[in-house]
């Protein structure tokens, strides 16, 4: 009974973690919504200027290169891409929580189609983040991979 709760728990901790990615993916959603009515390269050029960054360095280089992108966005195209995304991660939040099968399938395959992306990004831009979201990622994919097999290996056995 022990490992059904420890299992449970590690599928509620999974499902907590998909649901804070939901909500703060509609936090970014709703902020970027709210940006397009300001003049994001002002705002961009403020906050880089605010931290006393360099405008030429990576990271502030790729903040304006966005900024400038935005005014330009399909909005709808932006809405619908940004709620399927939300849903996806409530959807599979809510699945995990409640230990559906179809929950851990889910959520092993929506977290195993980031993982090629991630570990190019990896080799592209080392660092302790990106080695740290990798290894999450494969984590909770693995797990959710053996909880699968369990689950098989249990409707076979009977």
């Amino acid at each position: 009974m022990t490992g059904d709760k420890a299992q449970r728990g590690a599928l509620h901790a999974i499902a907590c973690f998909e649901a804070i990615k939901g909500v703060a993916a509609s936090a970014v959603l709703i902020g970027v919504l709210d940006l397009l009515h300001h003049d994001v390269r002002a705002l961009a050029m403020a906050l880089i200027g605010r931290f006393g960054l360099d405008p030429q360095a990576h990271y502030p280089s790729v903040l304006l290169h966005y900024a400038e992108l935005l005014p330009h966005a399909d909005v709808q195209m932006l809405v619908v891409l940004g709620l399927a995304y939300i849903s996806l991660r409530f959807v599979e939040a809510a699945g995990l929580w409640l230990g559906k099968a179809w929950g851990e399938y889910l959520g092993a395959l929506s977290g195993g189609i980031y993982i090629p992306f991630e570990v190019i990004h990896l080799m592209r831009e080392p660092s302790a983040l990106n080695l740290g979201v990798v290894l999450l990622n494969v984590l909770i994919v693995g797990y959710l991979t053996h909880v699968l097999w369990q689950r098989h290996q249990e409707r076979t056995a009977s």
